[in-house]
């Protein structure tokens, strides 16, 4: 006999408020709503998971308007429902993306409207390594790929400013240290102090505050921004976006002097200039007065010699040339012309010879072309030219004239005048023919 899984009288399972789930009779059924059964879940979770540590992979992360960040943590079998809402990512450096292992702290709940669990996150971190390290990488990526670290955009520092700005805590070390190169190695040098906070809550905003207030006023030549050496917490402002775009923005050259020699900031990279300490930086920013006049002194000194040297040099030679030396260099530099001359002068003449016989050949040439198309040629060669007498037109055709017109031919040597005694074309058969 098979046993019914229904829930039945004795074997009824209570719930809280004093319900029961029960089938049979009527009188032992409790029945919820949707909303009642829903919110009794949530109570259970809430109150029975007040608070839990969990782990997995962030997938389908997304921010709402509202700025809450919703997410999913799954693992190789399970997925949960995350929502980390805007108060508390405050305290959260790094950005929630897809792909990341975290490790969050919160409390489950359930969302009514889709009756689907979740944790409500309050606090997250990166597994297996620290959530300021990843921070720092991500803030690095993203403004290296948009062009803030680039090497063509960054300025030569000045080597001899009037002015150096500091952006720095003024109870700072960085600040006395930065002073004392200066002043040691340039005591005349103006320094202009932006002070600021340089680590805890605030302090990126004043940093970029500082470098913007610097740019606004316009009376340094270059500025020196960063702090003595801390942990990466202390030097967190450094690494903030805040900062890292004020500096790119910076309209002086920047040299970013952030703790020691092995630590590394964003600012490094977006300044014109890293150096590896505050002092470090105030030694490249200004030049050793007693290195640049030693090196005055030694350039003055190589330039007067070199200027002696060629004055001996040019005063040998001008010993050299004494009035005879200087006749007979003229004689033979006149001598020399003179046999140029008289070579170019023969070269003319053969020139202009060539140049006539061409010509005369030419000419000779033209002339033979022309006799034999010359109209005297022609009389010459027993032909002549013939034209009335009334009105010297030129009688090229029989019809041109009429028995006892008179007319004259002109022949080689003169004029023949006649009468026409007959005109007879060629065309014209002969009488009695």
């Amino acid at each position: 006999m098979q046993r019914s899984s229904r829930p039945t009288g004795e074997n009824a399972v209570p719930l809280p408020g004093g319900g029961q789930a029960a089938g049979g009779g009527q009188s032992g059924r409790k029945v919820f709503t949707v909303s009642e059964l829903t919110r009794t879940i949530k109570l259970l979770l809430e109150e029975s998971l007040p608070q839990v540590w969990l782990k997995g992979e962030v997938s389908n992360c997304r921010r709402a308007a509202s700025g809450h960040l919703y997410f999913t943590l799954k693992d190789e079998r399970a997925v949960i429902r995350a929502v980390l809402f805007r108060g508390y990512q405050e305290g959260i450096r790094f950005q929630v993306e897809d792909g990341l292992n975290l490790i969050v702290h919160g409390s489950v709940s359930l969302f009514e409207k889709r009756g689907e669990y979740q944790i409500i996150v309050d606090f997250a971190e990166p597994e297996g390594r620290g959530a300021l390290q990843l921070a720092f990488e991500q803030l690095k990526e993203r403004l290296k790929e948009e062009g803030l670290f680039d090497r063509e955009r960054k300025r030569a520092i000045p080597p001899f400013p009037d002015a150096v700005g500091v952006v720095t805590s003024e109870s700072g070390a960085a600040v006395r240290d930065i002073l004392n190169v200066i002043s040691r190695r340039h005591s005349g040098l103006r320094v202009v102090l932006y002070p600021t906070l340089v680590q805890g809550a605030g302090a990126a905003g004043q940093i970029a505050e500082a470098i913007r207030a610097a740019n606004r006023r316009g009376e340094v030549d270059v500025l020196i921004v960063g702090r003595g050496g801390g942990s990466l917490e202390d030097l967190w402002p450094f690494n903030e976006e805040v900062v890292a775009r004020a500096v790119y923005e910076s309209g002086i050259p920047v040299i970013s002097a952030v703790g020691h020699e092995t630590d590394f900031t964003i600012s490094d990279f977006v300044a014109d200039l890293r150096a590896s300490t505050p002092s470090a930086a105030a030694e490249l920013v200004v030049q050793n007065k007693e290195e640049l006049l030693k090196r005055h002194r030694d350039l003055t000194g190589r330039l007067l010699s070199g200027i002696r040297r060629i004055l001996s040099q040019r005063a040998e030679l001008l010993d050299r040339y004494t009035v005879d030396t200087l006749a007979v260099r003229m004689t033979s530099l006149v001598r020399e012309k003179t046999m140029a001359l008289d070579e170019a002068h023969k070269m003319l003449h053969l020139g202009m010879d060539r140049a006539l016989r061409e010509q005369r050949g030419r000419l000779q040439e033209l002339a033979g072309r022309l006799n034999v198309l010359s109209p005297l040629g022609t009389l010459a060669r027993g032909y002549s030219v013939t034209s009335r007498e009334s009105d010297g037109a030129t009688v090229s055709s029989v019809r041109a004239v009429k028995a006892g017109e008179a007319i004259r031919s002109r022949v080689a040597d003169g004029v023949i005048r006649s009468t026409v005694r007959d005109a007879i074309p060629r065309d014209m058969p002969k009488q009695g023919s």
